[in-house]
């Protein structure tokens, strides 16, 4: 039997008492054993007639990001191209990812494509602003045409016990999104121990998250295959008792399509068939496109392609 997730965040988030006693109160994670599993899981092969298959799949997840301080309009449209048409008949990605001040221009070439369209907001990458900055923050993006959001948690608070105030931004953040859709970046390179990052994606879901995201990029410590499998731990434990999905996405350190299919085998072993598909599993990267058109021409042609088959980023 399942509460609803309204009733359960009602019901542990009542005081900051309750809500430290239940993320405590979750399974301590074994690192050398979630380290074990993780690499163990990270030997496992596909069949190469399913490799097409899992290339394809990991294109159409990719949130092909820029989030640099020297990007320009141009960059920005050319890489919102380069979503649209791949190229060599590949599927189009998941989303475009760009700080909020180019929404406008992702904007322009993504309306009505299908593909998505991401901002990041809430003061990134370090997450320290006022409330009602982070709040104006998502709102703009989401005016200029986001329908997506990511927000990074105050890991500050999260680290001093204060996690009312990180649940209460959470939620307060999800309901700026209005019908956008919220991936909580749960910066877990600065969160110290395992048991932080699950106590941090239980906290994230239950203030209402969409998605639950590994990293910023901006730190030394990126996405990693034992933190991925505790976060799908975490979203498949909390779809057990309260029904709701939740989706993942693994960011930063993610280049190459050897790494894409571990990181499907990860989500396959560990969550299950439902999160295979780009509306609950994401990869957030800027490089791993090129490796995965690469591979996937040489798959259908025995031989990899000149330099000039994909674009430079």
């Amino acid at each position: 039997m399942t509460v609803s997730p309204t009733a359960l965040a009602a019901e542990v988030a009542r005081s900051e008492a309750g809500l430290r006693a239940f993320l405590h109160g979750l399974p301590g994670v074994d690192r050398v054993g979630a380290d074990q599993r993780a690499a163990a899981l990270g030997t496992r092969s596909i069949k190469t007639s399913a490799k097409a298959w899992a290339i394809d799949l990991a294109v159409r997840m990719v949130d092909l990001t820029t989030l640099e301080g020297a990007d320009t309009p141009g960059k920005v449209r050319n890489l919102c191209q380069k979503a649209l048409h791949p190229g060599h008949g590949a599927p189009r990605v998941a989303a475009v990812c760009v700080y909020p001040s180019m929404v406008p221009v992702a904007h322009e070439v993504l309306r009505g494509t299908g593909v998505h369209l991401a901002s990041v907001a809430t003061a990134f990458p370090s997450g320290q602003a006022p409330l009602p900055v982070k709040l104006d923050d998502t709102r703009a993006a989401v005016a200029a045409g986001a329908d997506e959001i990511d927000m990074v948690i105050n890991r500050g608070a999260f680290l001093s016990g204060r996690y009312t105030e990180v649940f209460e931004e959470i939620v307060a953040v999800k309901e700026a999104c209005g019908d956008a859709h919220l991936k909580v970046i749960l910066e877990t390179g600065e969160l110290g121990t395992y048991d932080n990052v699950r106590r941090a994606s239980w906290l994230a879901m239950l203030a209402g998250g969409d998605f639950i995201k590994t990293s910023t990029g901006k730190v030394p410590v990126a996405a990693t295959p034992p933190v991925t499998m505790i976060m799908l731990e975490a979203v498949r434990d909390f779809r057990a008792e309260t029904g709701r999905i939740v989706g993942v996405k693994p960011a930063g350190g993610i280049r190459t399509t050897k790494d894409a299919i571990k990181y499907l085998v990860l989500v396959d072993e560990t969550a299950g068939e439902t999160w295979l598909d780009p509306d609950r599993f994401r990869f957030g990267a800027s490089t791993l496109l090129n490796d995965l058109l690469m591979q996937r021409a040489k798959l259908a042609t025995g031989h990899y392609t000149g330099p000039d088959y994909v674009t430079l980023d």
